[in-house]
């Protein structure tokens, strides 16, 4: 395959899995919102598994490109919950713990995808590439979401857990976005500079300061871990170590 040919198609399973990952995350998030008793996701069109119901570009094109991103949220009134704090909880673990089931039935395709020869470069690229972006974007999405900041799902299990509405509670209510969007811009800096050969000093001194990179490694090691352990049981593959020295 041509360079050229091979970066189209690359972009194209890219966002393949991000149409798939953000669409079950979203969707289970109204399934289970609507089982609670609110109607809200429905109204709005979002109990659904069409994905431009779900989709937000700039969210779309952070996860194909820099491997994180969101989706458009989807409405809720937790007023409508039959019980307040537990529909909300539910609710907001739903689409984080879907994107983790995925990355638990994908991971097996992955490790598999990557020995297939076919003898067909753009297929081989094709069965080793789509199931480990669907791997690696369900468990990076799981965590992302579990930041407990606003507007993230994280949030609202803190929400829903919280029994006092003190200051610090206000404070990052109020002042989540702002802190979320901080750690992105951070994060994508640090990404822009390795890419393009800043300064490797530089670089690594405000990688000290990149706390979005050090959830997503957490993501793909940490979280990952349980998953490639009981796989590599099942399928006599050995239970891999923690690279520790790859997160810190």
């Amino acid at each position: 395959m041509t360079s050229l040919l091979y970066e189209a198609l690359s972009l194209v399973v890219s966002l393949v899995a991000v149409a798939f990952v953000l669409t079950l995350h979203e969707f289970a998030h109204a399934f289970v919102a609507y089982k609670c008793g609110d109607g809200t996701p429905k109204i709005y069109g979002r109990l659904t598994l069409d994905p431009m119901a779900h989709f937000d570009p700039l969210g779309i094109i952070l996860f194909a490109f820099a491997g994180f991103g969101w989706a458009k949220p989807v409405p809720i009134d937790p007023h409508n919950f039959r019980h307040y704090r537990r529909g909300l909880a539910m609710t907001a673990l739903a689409g984080v713990t879907v994107n983790y089931i995925c990355a638990l039935l994908f991971y097996p395709l992955y490790v598999l995808g990557a020995s297939v020869d076919t003898s067909i470069p753009f297929l081989d690229h094709i069965i080793g590439e789509l199931p480990r972006l669907l791997y690696l974007y369900s468990i990076s999405f799981c965590v992302f979401n579990l930041i407990p900041l606003a507007p993230l799902d994280g949030w609202r299990v803190v929400d829903a857990a919280a029994r006092k509405r003190g200051k610090v509670f206000r404070f990052f209510e109020k002042n989540g976005p702002v802190i979320l969007i901080v750690l992105i811009a951070v994060h994508f800096c640090i990404s822009l500079l390795t890419s393009f050969g800043g300064n490797a000093a530089a670089v690594e001194i405000i990688r000290y300061f990149d706390i979005l990179g050090y959830v997503l490694s957490l993501a793909r090691y940490v979280f990952g871990w349980p998953i490639a352990a009981l796989w590599g049981l099942i399928c006599g593959w050995g239970v891999p170590s923690i690279p520790w020295g790859a997160i810190f």
